[in-house]
């Protein structure tokens, strides 16, 4: 995953920017992010504080600790690659499709 330009602490001051009253085509010049990423950050990161975001980072991290200790619980792979699903083919020449009296 490709790693941001801008930390956590940036983003909601970027957002705390846009609450105080800042427009936020403004701010989205300003800073050289698109709306759509914006309104990303808004969403995941709106009306957080900086502390808030840190909190939530460290609980990610332990989380993903914890999960990779886990072993794999998978019935059809068995620490495996999946095999690909083959496509049947049809048998016998009725199920071919071919015309009628031709066969």
């Amino acid at each position: 995953m490709r790693k941001s330009k801008f930390s956590e602490s940036q983003i909601v001051s970027i957002l705390k920017d846009a609450e105080g009253g800042i427009a936020v085509a403004d701010l989205l010049r300003k800073h050289g992010i698109s709306k759509a990423t914006f309104f990303k950050w808004r969403s995941k990161y709106g009306g957080a504080s900086v502390s808030d975001v840190k909190r939530l980072r460290e609980l990610e991290v332990a989380t993903d600790g914890k999960l990779r200790q886990q072993p794999c619980t998978s019935r059809r792979t068995h620490g495996r690659r999946a095999r690909p699903i083959r496509k049947q083919r049809p048998q016998g020449r009725g199920e071919r499709g071919g015309i009628a009296g031709f066969e």
